[in-house]
């Protein structure tokens, strides 16, 4: 109703500025032809239609693009429930007792993290949940042959349930390690793992960028690569058993490292390794140690290091040693 009042509006303020600007100039100039002045006119009232139908076009251009906004919220919302959807299904599919729907949970789970960048730390945590679980499997419970060949060394009678389920978890290993940025990765979301009393076999994360690390009385078995990671936040592996190799090489440690009661039993390369904020080494060094571990300035030694291969200007306080032992 409003626009046809406009519309009317419109037309009469056209006739009106039409009549009266060839009124005048008849009045001006009265020597002019008069077909001149009703074509002036004409184009002077031609004007306020024309600028009618631009305000029209424009009111029409910002209801449609109110309706496409409105049209994608809404989208926004059905996609944002279908994703909650498909979550929640694949997490309760986890506990599936056949491993290949575990597996394809898991999968759906990535899924979902790629699409929807909000889920990643959450489906990081899941996986690092479901790796955290008790397990067991005789191929890494009982002493390898080759400690650096957990798994895939010597054949053991094993039960076929213990080995569809390490295949789930090694899924979960390699998923955890394909959702982390690395290289030249714009994502730069300070993702967290926690792993605390997972056992690990073969755990990958080379390369990899993000926060914090807490593996707190985690196994790791077969050969751990942490090699060029870059953690922004702390790397704590408190009370855990590194059965075989770990490489640190040229990682960045900058938040710091606790290996606090760390049990080393295979080599350890720390070659072009950095660490900042605060180093916690453990009280026996590793009995294969590779290389030589860099300390940045201003780091914070809450235990004696010696036997342990440091450079950098990161030095303990003198006096350190004994002032923890009287701690």
């Amino acid at each position: 109703m409003r626009g046809r009042w406009l519309l009317v509006a419109s037309v009469l303020a056209a006739v009106v500025v039409t009549v009266a600007t060839t009124t005048v100039l008849i009045l001006v100039d009265p020597r002019q032809p008069k077909a001149e002045a009703i074509k002036t006119g004409g184009l002077a009232g031609g004007a306020i239609v024309a600028l009618y139908a631009l305000w029209l076009n424009d009111r029409r251009r910002r209801t449609e693009e109110a309706r496409h906004d409105l049209e994608s919220e809404k989208l926004g919302l059905e996609s944002e429930k279908a994703a909650d959807e498909r979550f929640a299904r694949a997490v309760e599919l986890l506990g599936n007792e056949a491993d290949q729907v575990r597996v394809g949970a898991m999968h759906v789970l990535a899924g979902l993290a790629h699409t929807t960048p909000r889920y990643k730390q959450t489906v990081l945590s899941v996986l690092c949940a479901y790796l955290r679980r008790p397990f067991e499997h005789g191929a890494i419970d009982e002493k390898p042959e080759n400690p650096d060949q957990a798994f895939f060394g010597k054949k053991r009678e094993v039960e076929p349930a213990h080995d569809h389920e390490m295949t789930v978890r090694m899924t979960a290993q390699r998923l955890i390690t394909d959702m982390l940025p690395w290289g030249e990765d714009p994502d730069e979301s300070p993702y967290q793992l926690d792993l605390t009393g997972a056992k690990l076999v073969h755990f990958r994360l080379e390369g990899r960028r993000f926060g914090r690390l807490v593996a707190r009385r985690a196994q790791f078995y077969g050969i751990t690569q942490f090699e060029e990671a870059e953690l922004g936040k702390p790397a704590l592996f408190s009370g855990a058993t590194f059965h075989g190799r770990v490489n640190f090489r040229d990682g960045k440690f900058d938040g710091g490292i606790s290996f606090q009661d760390t049990t080393f039993k295979g080599e350890v390369n720390v070659t072009g390794a950095r660490v900042g904020t605060f180093l916690h080494v453990s009280p026996q060094p590793p009995a294969q140690l590779v290389g030589v571990l860099e300390v940045l300035a201003g780091t914070a030694f809450r235990n004696d290091p010696a036997g342990w291969a440091l450079t950098g200007d990161g030095q303990p306080p003198a006096g350190l040693q004994d002032h923890v032992q009287q701690d």
